[in-house]
């Protein structure tokens, strides 16, 4: 379109955005036809001289979506705009997942859920009532070493109970010191049947932790600094249910994972729903280990984080 076309497409952006005048009242003060004047608005979107956004808390940014669903062959996305406040960051992310998880259709008769600061936030943001009779069930061991209290019961306690379910706690450390131990324990009884019902789940529900020492396996006393940093020296970006992946979604520990409590990485892989939840910048490299890596079905995160995802295969 020529110059004097293009400023009469800003007036008539103007006059149906800002005075909230009808397309055939634009029609009549400027002598063009209605037509003309939602040919204009539709040019006015196209060249950006429109921007529409949606700034609700619980908005979405629906063709980040589609585009992260197509490139990664992915069953769904949901992508939220990263807030003003940094802070809000989680959040957001964590009630994303909470809407997505009460959305879903059919319900999950078993959801098999792992722990950490993003699922303890998911379960707080779950309202009561978002499903009814759920038995959810810990997919990895999390029995806190230290004396800080752990998360690991409680968000499967509070999933549970906001869906009047049931809760299946996993009765051990995340990882044991020796691998004989290890496997003493997966041969209980009790633990076993656990890790039966959590192989079967319809549904698993997983964050993923970044390969430094703020990581909740360092906090919950399970590792020291010095073992992140030899990990992170071996490749690590981070963990997903307690195991330490590199950039391609394999085990840069062999060891430590032998002695990991819990669903495996081959288990999340072949899921028939795994519900991948993660935000902020300082888990991107992990985020994309595990997009890239089939490590999940479903993605709940930020708009930054997606379009670091999209942006690294382009």
């Amino acid at each position: 379109m020529n110059e004097s076309t293009e400023l009469l497409s800003v007036r008539v952006a103007e006059l149906y955005y800002e005075e909230s005048k009808t397309q055939d009242e634009i029609g009549a003060l400027l002598g063009v036809t209605r037509w003309k004047v939602g040919r204009l608005l539709a040019y006015a979107r196209d060249e950006g001289i429109v921007r529409i956004e949606i700034v609700h808390p619980r908005a979405r940014r629906l063709a980040v979506e589609r585009e992260l669903r197509e490139r990664f062959g992915l069953q769904d996305a949901v992508v939220v705009p990263v807030p003003i406040v940094a802070s809000e960051l989680g959040g957001r992310v964590s009630q994303a997942a909470a809407d997505f998880l009460a959305a879903m259709r059919p319900v999950p008769r078993v959801l098999g859920v792992s722990w950490g600061r993003t699922l303890s936030d998911v379960a707080e943001h779950l309202a009561m009532g978002w499903a009814v009779g759920v038995k959810v069930v810990q997919i990895n061991g999390g029995v806190s070493l230290n004396r800080r209290p752990g998360t690991a019961a409680n968000t499967a306690v509070m999933i549970a109970h906001k869906a009047s379910g049931q809760a299946m706690l996993l009765p051990s450390p995340a990882i044991l010191e020796r691998i004989e131990t290890k496997l003493a324990i997966e041969s209980d009884r009790t633990v076993a049947s656990v890790l039966g019902l959590a192989a079967e789940a319809s549904a698993y529900l997983y964050s993923a932790g970044v390969a430094d020492r703020s990581s909740v396996l360092v906090d919950s006393g399970y590792l020291t600094s010095a073992d992140v940093d030899e990990l992170v020296r071996k490749g690590a970006v981070g963990d997903v249910v307690g195991r330490y992946i590199d950039a391609n979604g394999n085990i840069v520990d062999p060891g430590l994972n032998e002695r990991t409590v819990g669903l495996g990485l081959d288990e999340l892989r072949t899921a028939q729903t795994s519900i991948f939840v993660v935000a902020g910048e300082h888990k991107h490299d992990v985020a994309r280990a595990v997009v890239t890596s089939g490590l999940c079905t479903v993605i709940v995160t930020d708009e930054a984080t997606a379009q670091s995802l999209l942006e690294e295969i382009s």
